[in-house]
């Protein structure tokens, strides 16, 4: 930390606080709480949310920001490092705070004329912050898995916000709902007692996913043994595999969004309307936590500890592999067994169990 009164400026000296979101969907969820701290403790300053164009969506709804500033390394000249940096120069913010640990984001920072620059010492930029906090190492200087949440959290506190918690938060716009309500009208889920999302998409690697059979194995046996639908999400790089589960089921119960105009925004208000969500280790995830949705996660390559949510009505499910969590994209050694050895055995009693311990139904 440097030497600034450790209890944080006063509310009525910021005016204006640069946030720069995380880069994955599921992460910048996880910053919900430390968000939402920031606007309570500096209820009259101009929030600016700085992030990649596509994770913008998420926080679609919020009523958190002011304006929003894409930013991208690949994206055109205004996105980029100067770009970001001129835009933010114009207003002068008071203070920035980093949530990814990348050189970029606080050489923007910088560069953009905030006062005071909050982040992790990471990738040599510690000259760069003014207030400067580090991640837990064990004796040997090796990062020790913690949940990000509570990295995040450290950050917002740091500024100078009260504990943010682990309650994360998300909404979703009128559009969002009457994309849902398409999906609801078009496969007649509303004659449904329960309808259960499955995710298997990733955006991480290949490593995340989960068989397509197993997706199907336990789509077939969720309508067939419990009477639920099942509505397989997809992105648009993952219409193919989505509908490849549906067809493998074997079951006219189970519906895929493959044919569906898609957004992030249908994403989560299909989320937050279901049930249940079985989902890969993915940004949906969160999606579930943030609603209060029971979710059952398959996790392989990835390691839990980081990702921890906190979240009372989750399932976690891992298969112990002798090489695992690896922390790949790609299984390094071809056989990809944290994920095979997950049955969907397995899956269908925690998603019964969770079906029957909830008390949750399909949001109007």
């Amino acid at each position: 930390m440097s030497g600034r009164d450790a209890r944080g400026p006063r509310e009525d000296d910021v005016t204006r606080i640069a946030l720069f979101l995380p880069n994955w969907v599921g992460d910048v969820v996880m910053a919900t709480p430390a968000v939402r701290a920031v606007r309570a403790a500096f209820p009259a300053a101009g929030l600016v949310a700085v992030c990649k164009p596509y994770v913008a969506d998420v926080l679609a709804g919020a009523p958190w920001f002011r304006e929003v500033i894409p930013f991208d390394k690949r994206g055109p000249r205004p996105q980029r490092v100067l770009g970001v940096a001129r835009r933010l120069r114009a207003t002068r913010p008071d203070a920035a705070v980093l949530f990814p640990n990348s050189f970029r984001a606080a050489l923007a920072a910088r560069l953009g004329g905030c006062r005071r620059v909050v982040g992790f010492a990471r990738y040599a930029r510690g000259p760069l912050l003014t207030d400067r906090l580090h991640h837990t190492t064990d004796t040997r200087g090796r990062f020790v898995p913690t949940p990000v949440i509570d990295d995040y959290n450290r950050l917002a506190v740091a500024l100078g916000t009260a504990d943010p918690g682990h309650r994360m938060e998300l909404f979703t716009t009128p559009a969002d709902e009457a994309a849902a309500d398409a999906v609801w009208e078009r496969f007649g889920l509303r004659r449904y007692g329960r309808v259960v999302a499955l995710n298997p998409g990733a955006a991480f690697g290949a490593a995340k996913h989960w068989p397509a059979a197993s997706f199907a194995d336990l789509a077939r046996s969720l309508a067939g043994r419990l009477g639920c639908a099942a509505v397989v999400l997809c992105g648009p790089g993952e219409r193919e595999a989505a509908r490849a589960i549906a067809d493998a089921s074997r079951s006219p119960h189970v519906f895929p969004l493959s044919d569906t105009p898609l957004s992030l925004g249908l994403t989560k208000a299909v989320v937050r309307r279901a049930d249940l969500l079985v989902t890969t280790d993915s940004g949906p995830r969160h999606f579930a936590a943030a609603f209060g949705r029971p979710v059952v996660t398959l996790f392989g390559p990835t390691h839990v500890a980081w990702t921890e949510t906190y979240h009372p009505q989750a399932v976690h499910l891992r298969t112990p592999v002798p090489c695992g969590p690896c922390q790949q994209r790609v299984c390094p050694l071809g056989h990809h067994r944290c994920m095979r050895d997950l049955t969907p055995a397995e899956a269908f009693a925690a998603a019964a169990r969770l079906l029957g311990e909830s008390g949750v139904r399909r949001a109007a």
